[in-house]
């Protein structure tokens, strides 16, 4: 008889095999919308900022701007985040529905397809065969749908919590070039806005590479480079426009 101990070391038995990883994909998904997030709010309210500072020296102007960018930008990420989420939960939802009901209807079919998956993983007939099995037996669902789809039934992403993290993540990362610009003197406020959103943008951006699995230096580089090209872009833009229309 065919044991456990016959599977090859590296072999990939099944999604219930890695209940850590399960556990923290939802994690993760919070984690991605607060980076991402965070740096939307640093370059927008950036922007928006140096583009009303070039055009106004004005410290109530260019806070009132900016907290009218903020509110805006973090119910837009929110509702943004929450909209696209929720059509991925759908999809995945109607996915495991379409697989349930094969699985009620052709439930031999659908075992030698879970067998075939791992066999072209690299298993045995045989042990790919008692792997698809025994994985059925416990839950047959579930063993069908991350093997075959990727996607846990009992982990489905959630929209609110992308939702409330991309807001939060938001607000924060908009706070940082607000305030500095609103707090810092007349004299070296452009300045210390451009070095804060600079040094907030490395650390999106080192977080953004490192989820990512990317080139940590190219991603920082990039992400700076973005930042800096807006805030100059509308810095120009409103220094030209408010000289026309003052």
């Amino acid at each position: 008889m065919t044991t456990e101990a016959e599977l090859p070391p590296d072999a990939e038995i099944g999604p219930h095999d890695d209940e850590p990883h399960r556990n923290t994909s939802g994690l993760l998904n919070w984690l991605r919308a607060a980076v991402l997030g965070a740096n939307d709010g640093i370059v927008s309210v950036a922007g928006l900022v140096m583009g009303v500072a070039g055009a106004t020296t004005d410290r109530h102007t260019i806070f009132l701007a900016g907290t009218a960018g903020l509110a805006s930008g973090a119910l837009s990420m929110a509702t943004g985040e929450y909209v696209s989420v929720s059509t991925q939960r759908d999809t995945e939802r109607a996915l495991l529905e379409k697989e349930r009901r094969e699985l009620e209807e052709d439930p031999e079919e659908e075992l030698a397809e879970l067998a075939g998956i791992y066999r072209n993983k690299g298993l045995s007939e045989e042990v790919a065969r008692r792997v698809a099995e025994e994985l059925t037996a416990h839950d047959a669902l579930g063993a069908h749908a991350e093997a075959e789809l990727g996607i846990s039934p009992d982990n489905l992403t959630n929209p609110w919590q992308a939702a409330t993290a991309s807001m939060i993540a938001f607000t924060l990362g908009a706070l940082l070039p607000l305030l500095t610009i609103t707090l810092v003197g007349h004299s070296f406020r452009i300045w210390a806005t451009v070095i804060a959103v600079v040094l907030a943008l490395a650390l999106t951006g080192f977080g953004s590479a490192r989820f990512a699995e990317a080139e940590v230096r190219r991603a920082i580089l990039r992400n700076i480079a973005g930042g800096v090209l807006a805030m100059a872009i509308t810095y120009v833009i409103g220094h030209v426009v408010g000289n026309v229309t003052g």
